[in-house]
């Protein structure tokens, strides 16, 4: 891809996730998302139906009439993106790869924190981390971000969610809120770092799929390569028994994985390629209410 290219793509992918996070998510996300909690603001004098609990004792006896703390909500919050770019994400039979989807949400995402006044940060992971940009404010660390999705090349293909979570765990000392992004095909299981990781921060977990690995068609002999080990093999899918194996396999893992998440307490929504992954977030974030 060459920097015009590069350039023009990222300015569509802006001009999309950017109207979405103006026009559709920033009631939703705001108060989906409420804060660290209440910062004091100011003293004022007291009156009447104010809580008594609220009275500054020091400010009172300084000035003979009653002062109460006044308290505001803490807006900043700061919003970890951790983004699977394993080589099972290179793959779409429907609209898009799973990796543009991916780019799109984590885009929305990003231009609705920016317009909360959040901080965000990114970490790119494989079965290692393969990059990890600090949280920062403003839109050219959106695009840079961006960019980043579009261009980035991982230098192993397979996944280990659990590594992407141990090293949040040992980098967040704040409580943040975070969002994985990934088709969550993990051959290690995550529970344990999940639930570690989900007691001090506020996760939510987002699947993309193609509608392939949920049912595969009737066409014949076909030869499938596994994109994270290169490992091939002919699968006949004429064959009713292999598909209805295969739907089966799919369900069984669907089920696992949201059982994961409901045991970890992470919010878990699961969009497919050829899906409008915004009534998705909307629901979550809704959900959140």
């Amino acid at each position: 891809m060459d920097t015009q290219e590069l350039i023009k793509k990222v300015r569509k992918i802006e001009i999309k996730t950017r109207g979405l996070s103006t026009n559709i998510f920033a009631g939703q996300y705001h108060s989906a998302f409420k804060g660290r909690g209440m910062a004091f603001s100011e003293v004022r004098e007291y009156q009447f139906g104010d809580d008594v609990r609220d009275i500054d004792w020091n400010v009172t006896a300084r000035f003979s009439r009653p002062y109460i703390k006044v308290f505001e909500e803490e807006r900043e919050l700061t919003v970890m993106l951790l983004i699977d770019v394993s080589g099972s994400l290179d793959f779409g039979t429907r609209r898009q790869m799973k990796r543009d989807m991916a780019t799109e949400i984590a885009a929305t995402l990003a231009f609705s924190a920016i317009q909360n006044n959040d901080k965000i940060g990114v970490v790119f992971f494989s079965d290692k981390i393969e990059k990890y940009i600090p949280p920062q404010k403003g839109r050219k660390h959106i695009l840079y971000i961006i960019r980043e999705m579009l261009y980035f090349k991982p230098e192993s293909k397979k996944t280990d969610i659990g590594k992407a979570l141990e090293f949040m765990s040992g980098v967040m000392k704040r409580r943040c809120t975070a969002f994985i992004l990934s088709d969550f095909y993990n051959r290690t299981d995550f529970f344990q770092p999940l639930t570690i990781f989900s007691r001090k921060h506020d996760v939510m977990a987002i699947q993309v799929y193609d509608k392939l690995m949920r049912e595969l068609p009737d066409v014949g002999l076909i030869k499938v390569t596994d994109a994270e080990t290169g490992f091939e093999q002919y699968v006949d899918t004429s064959s009713k028994s292999l598909r209805n194996a295969h739907s089966k396999y799919w369900n069984t893992r669907q089920t696992q994985l949201a059982e994961t998440f409901k045991k970890s307490s992470v919010d878990f929504i699961s969009v497919a390629t050829d899906e409008d992954y915004v009534k998705y977030l909307l629901m979550m974030f809704k959900k959140r209410n």
